[in-house]
């Protein structure tokens, strides 16, 4: 028999970048944008960026394995803010729901973002250190990007 078990988790990522609020919001807006960063080459991903709109991420880990990140936008306030409800299934198995919130501030420098996730991690499919190397991964892809895009 599989143990169940559920661990929960918070974790918040802080970044700065060297570009507008504006500028680093319209990298999670805009679909071509968001799939460079955030899906990586080999993924599928589909992105309806407003309230009510769905994410989906798939792709397969080092074993092969189908991996579907699932995401739903809760709230978006242009340039300031954006919350949304994730799954994460491994093959067919649900690994983790989560509610992460994004603030984009004004900094001296452009823009200061805090990323805070909400996380239930279920049955030891997915760590919790797991999911902020991940998420720490996927922020300094974002600056690439808007390095890359002339963005930053």
């Amino acid at each position: 028999m599989t143990e169940r078990l559920v661990t929960h988790a918070t974790l918040s990522l802080e970044r700065l970048y060297a570009a507008s609020p504006a500028r680093v919001f319209a990298a999670w807006a805009d679909p071509e944008a968001k799939a460079r960063w955030f899906a990586g080459p080999d993924a599928e991903h589909e992105l309806d960026f407003q309230v009510g709109g769905r994410e989906v991420n798939r792709g397969r880990n080092k074993g092969g394995q189908v991996l579907t990140f699932e995401s739903w936008y809760r709230d978006v306030v242009r340039d300031e803010r954006i919350v949304y409800t994730s799954t994460l299934c491994a093959g067919k198995d649900l690994a983790t729901v989560s509610l992460t919130t994004v603030e984009f501030h004004p900094a001296d420098s452009g823009t200061r973002l805090l990323l805070t996730e909400q996380g239930t991690f279920l049955d030891g499919r997915e760590d919790p250190s797991w999911r902020e190397q991940g998420t720490s991964e996927w922020l300094d892809a974002l600056a690439a990007e808007l390095r890359t895009s002339g963005r930053e």
